[in-house]
């Protein structure tokens, strides 16, 4: 046997040779949980001073594979080389120490600390008597973040505090600082709505030779920064392929297995004349300044907008997780008066809300998808105040069909299934409160292409079927093939309104930076 792991190890150095200097280069990796088979004979290799993408639907071994190189989980088979030398880190720390860092999608800072102790944990600048130093941690989280172009961000600030794109960058400037040979970046714009920043970073941390794996949903970043992609489809690695030499439909054939034909879903004229289901008149208040427009049944009505620019305010003043500003709010022609999202789902049609971070707004952890699923609607459910397992089961069955989830997933703890299962889990969640307006805060935030396509077909079933949806999202493609108006948010006011095939992308970020040919004229 050992024979055997030499000789595997000796062919691998000589396919390292073969392909020039390569940081990283992982072998024939599995990992399995029980009967579920998370990884198989997963290979790839990383380049110094190149930016490497791994793409896959949720569900395809991307985060497994982040874990093993990250010393998260130790693989079951497989060898891993970093500079030619056995790699098999048991823990983030040994990863930190032979040079491999990652900023993990899932943020593993610790909220209650400052920026500073979360960037400089577990080095601690210490006094001469072995006591941590306070100043001396402060001193040192400040230059980090200077020296990563984040003056503005107070060193002694709680990161809880902090807003979540700066959190991600907190997230992203932790890794880059550890990462002297190897730069693990797991979905880091999910939360960044602009890429100036990271991108800066990243062609810095190329010219030092850092080879950087970058993984994301989003193409069109992927094709701006990175140089070749592997992609896994089913826990194994279907193909590493230049960038240059491969499209976006070949992307996507790997990905899912076949090809995905992308066709806008707006449409046009069919909405006009009906009562408003939901009007919105000179909101005022928490960032938001003579805010107004309407929404008919039917209709899906997207919101564009760069970070900061009131729309976080606007949807949980809406949702009732904010007291509503100045001004007028309607739902079904009735004055709003609700406080919390419980009143806001049973006031006139009701109103549903489906928040931007899963993890700590979305889902229960410990608690099954199923029950995940039915929590809103279990008094509806109960017999004589009780419920049972066989009935969240049923009662989440339809809602997980409405948004192509496999109903095996319906029986696991909601906290082990992939980001896009769970993202599916609180869509159907949504639709199935059964009010007739959705509030969807970015809902395809981090999820893969299958995923998106699963919860944009479930947003037309239900405006086709007569229901509203306002929508924000920081993709600009995904507003472009749903909305079927948009209203551009800037400095908290509404700048502009488009509606059919004035809705592009061009039109859409000129407008979002204070631009427009409308108002010009």
């Amino acid at each position: 046997m050992q024979d055997k792991t030499e000789a595997a190890g000796v062919k691998l150095q000589a396919e390292l040779h073969a392909q020039g200097q390569a940081e990283l280069h992982a072998q024939g990796l599995s990992k399995s949980y029980g009967a579920t088979v998370a990884l198989e004979h997963a290979d790839i290799g990383l380049r110094a001073g190149e930016v490497h993408a791994l793409l896959g639907e949720n569900g395809a071994g991307k985060s497994t594979l982040v874990r093993i190189l990250s010393g998260v989980t130790t693989p079951d088979a497989g060898q891993m080389l970093l500079d030619g030398q056995a790699y098999a880190p048991r823990s983030i720390m040994e990863a930190r120490k032979r040079q491999v860092a990652t900023a993990f999608q899932e943020l593993s800072l610790v909220p209650n600390l400052s920026v500073a102790h979360n960037l400089v944990l577990p080095n601690f600048v210490r006094s001469r008597f072995g006591l941590v130093s306070k100043a001396g941690v402060l001193e040192k989280g400040q230059q980090i973040l200077a020296r990563h172009g984040l003056e503005r961000i107070d060193p002694a600030m709680e990161v809880s505090r902090l807003p979540l794109s700066e959190r991600q960058r907190i997230e992203i400037v932790r890794a880059i600082a550890n990462a002297g040979r190897v730069l693990i970046l797991d979905e880091p714009t999910a939360s960044l709505t602009e890429t100036d920043w990271l991108f800066d970073q990243l062609e810095q941390a190329k010219a030092r030779g850092v080879a950087i794996l970058y993984i994301s949903h989003r193409l069109a970043e992927v094709r701006q920064i990175c140089t070749a992609a592997t992609v896994l489809r089913n826990g194994r690695s279907i193909r590493s392929v230049s960038l240059d030499d491969t499209t976006d439909a070949d992307i996507f054939e790997m990905m899912v297995g076949h090809r995905i034909e992308r066709k806008r879903q707006r449409r046009e004229g069919v909405v006009a004349g009906q009562t408003p289901r939901l009007q919105v008149g000179g909101l005022s208040g928490h960032g938001l300044d003579d805010v107004s427009f309407e929404i008919r049944p039917g209709e899906v009505l997207g919101i564009a907008a760069l970070e900061g620019q009131g729309q976080q305010a606007l949807f949980r003043s809406l949702a009732g997780l904010l007291p509503l500003p100045a001004g007028a709010v309607k739902i079904d022609g009735k004055p709003a008066s609700y406080r919390g999202p419980r009143q806001a789902l049973r006031f006139a049609s009701g109103v549903s809300f489906l928040p931007e971070e899963r993890k700590t707004e979305g889902i229960l952890s410990g608690l099954s998808a199923a029950t995940n699923i039915v929590l809103p609607f279990l008094p509806r459910i109960a017999t004589l105040g009780l419920t049972s397992w066989k009935g969240e089961l049923k009662s989440a069955s339809a809602p997980a069909r409405e948004v192509e989830m496999d109903e095996r997933y319906l029986t696991f703890n909601i906290e082990n299934l992939s980001g896009g299962n769970q993202q599916k889990a609180l869509m159907g969640r949504t639709l199935a409160t059964g009010a007739r307006t959705l509030l969807l805060f970015d809902p395809t935030r981090g999820v893969d292409v299958g995923t998106k396509e699963s919860i944009y077909a479930a947003i037309r079933r239900f405006a086709d079927a007569g229901g509203s949806v306002l929508f924000y999202s920081s993709e600009l493609p995904e507003i472009v093939q749903l909305a079927d108006r948009c209203v551009v948010l800037y400095g908290g006011r509404v700048f502009d309104t488009f509606t059919g095939d004035q809705i592009d992308e061009q039109r859409l970020v000129a407008a979002m930076i204070g631009h427009s040919e409308t108002r010009a004229a």
